[in-house]
């Protein structure tokens, strides 16, 4: 298990802005966790430390909101996660850890960015289901997915202009990463990255995660979501800007 204070210190918000994002806020923000996680132990290790903690949470989720999930919809975005899971698998050991820094601090600040951005436009009519934007969306969300836990960031980037009602949006990511976090299992067992270490530390922060979808759950119909999306991609920015630092300073070295 691991032992350094300092990871315990930042896995507290990590989990539950995950935990709260996934119980009632689309599950975007859960993008987060791994670049908190990733400030004090390496992404890969903190990828096998959350995913555990993940799939168990998706289970509170798939019962909270079933059958309330846009199935059309699921359906795209599911099967083109798959192929960006295959495609992670593959080109896993190419990836070193300051490669994957770069990657979630571009997927952290390119969010982010995108968020604030349409929040200063205003607002836009809803586009219609797309096979190929969500087909081309679904395969990165997959494959940063894989590498980061990070799949809501371009998840949303197909979901979010489809203006789905709020439930229907929630369920929809809730069944999209249920599966696709399963299927996971299979790639990250293979690659060994399920240690006695990795697996304790699930279980003993595994609490934090609970606390915050319950959280979630509740406050789904009871804040306003700009103050906590405002609040969050804040947060979500900064940390992105400093694994940009560590991740740009690491291959420079």
């Amino acid at each position: 298990m691991i032992e350094d204070p300092l990871f315990y210190l930042v896995a507290v918000p990590a989990l539950m802005i995950m935990g709260i994002s996934k119980g009632g806020f689309g599950g975007g923000l859960g993008v987060a966790a791994v670049p908190l996680l990733s400030l004090t132990i390496s992404p890969v290790q903190a990828a096998a430390i959350l995913l555990p903690i993940l799939i168990f949470m998706d289970l509170i989720g798939l019962w909270t909101f079933r059958g309330k999930w846009d199935k059309a919809t699921a359906k795209i975005i599911i099967c083109g996660a798959i192929v960006g899971i295959a495609i992670g698998t593959a080109s896993f050991k190419y990836l070193d850890e300051h490669t994957i820094k770069l990657l979630i601090s571009m997927v952290a600040l390119g969010f982010s960015g995108n968020y604030w951005l349409k929040q200063r436009n205003g607002a836009h009519p809803a586009k219609a289901p797309s096979v190929v934007r969500g087909g081309f969306w679904s395969v990165i969300a997959g494959f940063t997915s894989f590498a980061a836990h990070s799949g809501g960031a371009p998840l949303n980037v197909y979901l979010l202009p489809l203006k789905l009602d709020k439930t229907v949006f929630q369920a929809t990511t809730v069944i999209f990463f249920t599966i696709i976090n399963y299927v996971k299992l299979v790639p990250y067992t293979w690659l060994g990255q399920f240690s006695s270490e990795n697996l304790m530390t699930s279980l003993v922060i595994l609490p934090l995660a609970l606390v915050g979808i319950v959280s979630g759950i509740w406050l789904h119909t009871r804040i306003p979501e700009k103050l906590f999306y405002n609040l969050c991609y804040s947060f979500l920015f900064l940390t992105g800007l400093k694994l940009l630092y560590d991740g740009v300073s690491g291959m420079l070295s």
